[in-house]
């Protein structure tokens, strides 16, 4: 490798690391909580409107499908809701289920910006429905 193609390459690597600084806190209104931990809604200073909260499994089918609706509605009303998603075959996806009395999953417990439940539901909630629940505390 030549010198030159050595500096060509310098720009290339430069746009990579900016691309990653850039997005590097994109994904943390969509927090998968899989390990219990969330360090990112922890140290989060901005008080959400909703707090959409989705008990379920990785691999259960109607958990499976709602990722895409949590996603959507995450990056959509970013800022207004945080959605998290606990799984119930880890520790403390096991602690947060016995918290809010989960029967079947997947349950979705949506909470105000006090953090006091205001909705549940159980089994697949369709994006509509959702956006609807999530609209009742003034979510725009």
């Amino acid at each position: 490798m030549t010198f030159c193609s050595k500096i060509m390459g310098i720009p290339a690597l430069l746009v990579v690391f900016v691309i990653i600084f850039l997005t590097a806190g994109y994904g943390q209104a969509f927090a998968q909580d899989k390990t219990g931990k969330s360090e990112a809604l922890k140290h989060s200073v901005i008080k959400p409107l909703v707090t959409f909260v989705e008990i379920g499994a990785a691999r259960c089918i109607p958990c499976k499908a709602m990722q895409p609706i949590m996603k959507e509605v995450a990056e959509t009303y970013k800022g207004q809701v945080i959605v998290l998603f606990h799984d119930v075959w880890t520790q403390q996806g096991k602690e947060d289920a016995m918290k809010y009395n989960i029967r079947v999953i997947p349950t979705q417990v949506f909470l105000d910006n006090d953090g006091k439940e205001y909705f549940r539901h159980e089994g697949y909630f369709p994006k509509d429905e959702v956006i609807k629940v999530i609209k009742m505390q003034g979510v725009k």
